[in-house]
């Protein structure tokens, strides 16, 4: 089993009311990503609510393999949704282990 996880820094220059409606929709996009590819074995996406930490957005799932993470990686949908936060995205940092 692989865990992928994704941390995202959001410009601090975008309104926050811009910020907010790019993560939403980002969360909603991705949580729904299971409905169409069922390798994903677990996915979830949360909102930073520490004020002194840099990153904004976590994203956490679970796939059987390294070859899962890279059959989601390249999804069409999956790649929409990263677009969601295209213009609002400062950097980008992931990890992705064995467990």
């Amino acid at each position: 089993m692989v865990k992928h996880i994704v941390l995202f820094k959001l410009k601090k220059e975008i309104a926050e009311s811009h910020r907010l409606e790019a993560m939403n929709k980002f969360k909603e996009a991705i949580e729904a990503l299971p409905s169409v590819m069922d390798f994903i074995r677990k996915v979830e996406v949360g909102f930073n609510c520490n004020d002194s930490e840099v990153y904004d957005i976590a994203l956490y799932s679970e796939f059987d393999s390294l070859e899962d993470v890279k059959r989601y990686a390249t999804h069409p949908q999956h790649v929409a949704a990263g677009k969601l936060l295209a213009d609002v995205k400062e950097s980008r940092s992931c990890v992705d282990y064995d467990f």
